[in-house]
């Protein structure tokens, strides 16, 4: 066999277990996500039971995105939506641009690592409840695609991250009750009409009575959409019946008028084959539409997915928060959903255009274009930021007539510039552009249109919060020590992460302080919140720390800096751990102000939680003790001192937390102790939110020398 062959058998072997996975649990319609190499995005693979234009939201799907795949594969669980209602309070993105009746499950696939997700939809009509057979049922499945992708790999064949799904064919199971001439008279015997539609909206049948009531031949009809080749079905409230139909399974009835004046009703009745659509002349005559069978307008209606589309993208745009989370959004979404091959994002800054991403071009092109002042005219791009109107071009021709060199440098056939605007500021230009040549209907033109003043306010925001972020990320390690001293004997290492909500800096904090040749003070500590006034608060208690570290005993030192803070008045709380490491005594001196204990590892492995008195938080009592605790300082000895965002969850005892960090450490490699923080923080890995500043330091003392 080739290897082009075992490539077809792996992938046929994956999709007859993911359609098995979908027709066994009953779902009308699956997907199979899969991880990109660098495992930040979800691509769906295969999809099932429905077009791939439906999925054209969800193709890609970031995985710190609010999406059920996505939780699904972060969180490693099922994710089980009962109901629309639900569906619109746990996931509103996915609600606004998925409104119909369903039940929905995301289950991953994992075995030696994590590969995806497992995407089920039901109809609405199911039970609002998963029963421990059907949970069994979907996890086995997911087991089972996890061992094929795992096959796959091993032979080299992991499938490439796709633009558009594969999509696999119902397999009803019918056949036919009698011979095709019989159905055919039966049919036309009945009044009004009968066709048939495929999953993708195509007639697939039309009996001689739906040709008279369409006033159309069914050769005129036959492998089209209605909306397209019934020029009066072209409204996207009737496409958008049709995805109901689909995506619900359920009946669908909806009224149209065929011009000028003849109303007919539409009964749509899905399955997993298809519609079958009955046609009859409507009983009563409702209003006559305002405009729509005689509009003069030229612009044609949106397509209802394209809708539904825009909505999505629109309430991703208010959810980036920097600007590369802009341009992965307009390149994985905006991009896909109108066909292009190639991008460039240009933020406007000092009076130049500066090209902060591009995809589908090579670097040496984008050297040559970034830094042109705003008002060049060496490309289009100038023009449309000083008019604010967008410039298309369907042809290579069009551009090289007006701007020759810049389409020599582009190497594409066809462009959209679009000016990203916020209140009359020019923030940058978009450009999408394509490989081959490309008319810009009037619908795409005003999308699009729409879309740049969307992502113009995305991306203003993001560059203020990308702003923020440098200049919280330069306080916090200006306040911070930018390394630890090294110490003869003593191995340290120690991690700080901010919290993922806020301004990526916080109170945490941590020291290492030589106390001449033979002692050596550590400290960390934790000021109420994450933002700037905690950590401007927190570079005064380190200050305080260092400057009365000359005092010697922990409680010394702590009562000395408490009495400042009590002098300052500070409105925030204050817990730091003090520990004094004397090596010529031999001893380790330490003292809490109302912090997490510490844990010791032992020369020969036993490990425990330190068993100590705090004292009270730093700058609420002037006169407050801070009671001492000493253990015997031997070589081999570890410390780990923490931060309470390393063992507080929401609905877990801190006390379990506390003991599964202290098993953490007793089970971790201390021959590393980079690779041993780096376990002891692994739950806190960046798919999860963190909602405090973690600190951590380690001290292993090795002898003094």
């Amino acid at each position: 066999m080739t290897s082009a062959d075992a490539g077809a058998a792996d992938a046929e072997a994956l999709d007859a277990a993911f359609a098995d996975a979908v027709r066994r649990t009953g779902a009308a319609i699956g997907g199979l996500y899969l991880l990109t190499p660098d495992e930040e995005q979800l691509f769906l693979d295969v999809l099932y039971g429905a077009p791939a234009e439906f999925a054209a939201p969800w193709v890609r799907v970031p995985v710190v995105s609010p999406a059920p795949v996505a939780d699904a594969v972060r969180e490693d669980r099922m994710v089980w939506v009962a109901t629309q209602e639900e569906m619109a309070r746990r996931y509103p993105r996915t609600a606004l641009a998925l409104p119909y009746p369903l039940a929905l499950a995301a289950a991953p696939v994992s075995g030696v690592r994590r590969w995806g997700a497992l995407l089920l939809m039901w109809p609405a009509t199911r039970p609002p409840y998963m029963t421990e057979r059907e949970r069994g049922h979907v996890m086995s499945s997911c087991g089972r695609l996890a061992r094929l992708i795992e096959e796959a790999v091993a032979h080299g064949r992991f499938p490439a991250p796709r633009d558009v799904p594969r999509t696999l064919p119902a397999e009803t199971g019918r056949q036919a009750a009698g011979p095709p001439p019989a159905a055919a008279d039966f049919i036309e015997r009945l009044p009004g009409g009968s066709c048939a539609l495929d999953l993708e909206g195509h007639f697939t049948y039309l009996s001689a009575g739906a040709c008279v009531l369409l006033g159309r031949d069914a050769g005129e009809l036959l492998g089209t959409l209605p909306w397209q080749s019934l020029r009066w079905l072209d409204d996207p409230t009737y496409e958008d019946r049709y995805r109901a139909a689909v995506i619900s399974r359920e009946p669908v009835v909806f009224t149209a008028c065929r011009p000028p004046d003849r109303w007919l009703d539409f009964h749509l009745y899905p399955d997993a084959s298809g519609i079958s659509v009955r046609i009859v002349p409507s009983g009563t005559q409702p209003p006559p539409a305002p405009t729509h069978p005689h509009s003069t307008d030229t612009a044609a209606p949106a397509r209802a997915g394209r809708l539904y589309q825009l909505i999505h993208l629109a309430a991703g745009l208010t959810e980036v928060v920097g600007v590369q989370d802009v341009i992965n959004l307009v390149a994985d979404q905006i991009m896909t959903a109108f066909g292009a091959q190639g991008l460039v994002l240009s933020t406007a800054d000092a009076g130049r255009l500066r090209i902060t991403g591009y995809r589908g071009y090579d670097a040496s092109p984008m050297a040559r274009l970034d830094g042109l002042p705003l008002d060049t005219t060496f490309t289009p791009a100038g023009q449309v930021l000083s008019s604010g109107i967008p410039a298309f071009f369907s042809h290579h021709e069009e551009m090289r007539r007006i701007y020759p060199e810049a389409s020599l440098i582009s190497g594409k056939e066809a462009w959209a510039f679009l000016p990203l605007i916020v209140s009359g500021r020019p923030v940058g230009c978009c450009i999408l552009s394509y490989d081959r040549p490309h008319e810009f209907t009037a619908e795409e033109r005003a999308v699009l249109t729409s879309l740049a003043g969307l992502v113009g306010q995305a991306l203003d925001r993001a560059r203020l919060y990308d702003t923020k972020h440098d200049l919280a990320h330069s306080l916090q390690q200006a306040l911070l020590p930018p390394a630890l001293p090294a110490v003869p004997g003593l191995r340290t290492a120690a991690r700080y992460l901010p919290a993922t909500r806020g301004m990526d800096i916080g109170g945490d904090f941590y020291d290492l302080i030589r106390l001449g040749d033979t002692a050596v003070a550590a400290v960390i500590g934790d000021v109420q919140g994450h933002d700037a006034a905690a950590a401007a608060l927190m570079g005064q208690v380190r200050t305080a720390v260092h400057a009365h570290s000359a005092l010697g005993a922990p409680d010394r030192v702590l009562s000395a800096t408490n009495r400042l803070l009590t002098d300052l008045g500070a409105d925030l709380f204050t817990s730091c751990l003090y520990a004094h490491l004397d090596f010529a005594a031999g001893s380790l001196t330490l003292a809490s102000a109302g912090h997490p204990p510490p844990i010791v590892r032992l020369p020969d492995g036993g490990t425990r939680t330190l068993d100590m008195p705090p004292g009270p938080l730093l700058g609420i009592d002037a006169d407050a003790v801070f009671p001492m605790t000493e253990v015997p300082l031997a070589p081999g000895l570890m410390l780990a001192c923490y931060t309470d965002g390393l063992v507080e969850s929401p609905g877990v005892d801190l006390g379990e937390s506390i003991a599964a960090l202290t098993r953490q450490l007793a089970q971790a490699d201390g021959l590393d102790l980079d690779a041993l923080i780096d376990t002891l923080v692994g739950a806190t890995d960046s798919h999860r939110q963190r909602t405090d500043d973690i600190a951590l330091l380690v001290l292993h003392f090795l002898g003094h020398p």
